[in-house]
């Protein structure tokens, strides 16, 4: 007989998650994992077998033991500790409807504060090392020219790979106005404007494979040599090939992924001036202050901005310090 919690948990993760809240598979896939490793924690750990582990076992004394587990046994950052407590806090929270007595248990555990991680680098390339990285694949071969629109595809969009990975051909309108249907994050879609280069590498291509012929609209866009859609793997490998080819030590030492690009797009339309609200709109983010990261990422911005306002101001008729006596004198007395 099923315990409450693997009764519950059953529930949760088909029922309320997939049915009443409509998740998508990735999500409901991190929930899960999740699960497997708090249930992995309690049997190697705590001694507590999988089918004798009840509601009983969680409070909030057990979850920071876990969360600790994570870190100091499987060396998980910070940010995937916080995803986990993520996850665990919504089924407590949830679960709070399901057995109000459980309520105080639940909210102890809701409690337990994420932990605090420095802001992350936003890892973008410039202008003309993306234009470098674009113009490798050679397009007078024909997986030259799938990669060539692939990876043109991939920044003009700023899609996740993911997405980029799902795109079908009918989610590609090649008439003005030409844009992508994205579908991101909580199967919301956005409508991504294309670029005229895009459009023309994407119109080619489609044509030389067939894909704008009818009864193709459900075929993915990029796809493999047997006709299955790209893997995230598979989009990441094509990125490093080329980023191999390339020349520029500045490139081919850097960290580059699928991911990467999509910052470079954002910090590219954000130096341009285009206003954080469309940007946020491009990326499919959720709140406006998620997209701020560019913003305060923006050097090149910070440094245009510092230069009109003090130009008239700071000089650079000023003495070297080595011929600078009183300089020299300080110096030499400190």
């Amino acid at each position: 007989m099923a315990t409450d919690f693997a009764a519950l948990l059953h529930r949760f993760l088909t029922t309320h998650l997939a049915g009443l809240r409509g998740c998508s598979p990735h999500t409901i896939a991190s929930y899960r994992d999740t699960f497997k490793l708090l249930i992995i924690f309690f049997r190697d750990d705590r001694s507590v077998p999988p089918e004798k582990l009840t509601l009983d076992h969680l409070d909030a004394t057990a979850i920071t033991g876990f969360l600790n587990w994570l870190q100091t046994s499987r060396h998980n950052s910070a940010s995937t500790r916080n995803q986990r407590l993520a996850a665990i806090s919504s089924f407590h929270r949830w679960m709070q409807t399901q057995d109000p007595t459980r309520m105080a248990r639940c909210q102890d555990i809701l409690a337990i504060p994420a932990k605090r991680q420095p802001q992350p680098a936003v890892n973008h390339l410039t202008v003309e090392q993306t234009r470098r990285l674009l113009a490798q694949p050679d397009r007078t071969t024909r997986p030259g020219r799938r990669d060539a629109t692939l990876l043109a595809t991939l920044y003009d969009t700023a899609a996740r790979v993911q997405e980029l990975a799902d795109l079908t051909v009918r989610d590609i309108r090649l008439q003005p106005p030409a844009l992508a249907a994205v579908t991101g994050k909580g199967d919301k879609t956005r409508h991504v404007p294309l670029t005229d280069n895009t459009t023309t590498l994407l119109r080619a291509y489609l044509a030389e494979h067939h894909l704008d012929q009818p009864g193709h609209d459900d075929h993915p866009v990029f796809f493999n040599q047997h006709r299955n859609k790209l893997s995230r793997g598979g989009i990441t490998w094509i990125i490093r090939k080329y980023q191999a080819q390339t020349a520029d030590p500045a490139l081919t030492d850097a960290e580059i992924s699928p991911h990467t690009l999509r910052h470079s797009k954002a910090m590219h339309l954000y130096e341009a001036g285009v206003p954080l609200p469309y940007i946020r709109d491009i990326l499919g983010h959720v709140d406006l202050s998620t997209t701020e990261i560019y913003a305060r990422a923006s050097t090149e911005a910070k440094r245009k901005a510092l230069e009109a306002a003090y130009t008239d101001i700071v000089t650079d008729d000023l003495p070297e310090w080595n011929h600078d006596p009183g300089l020299l004198n300080w110096l030499t007395n400190l």
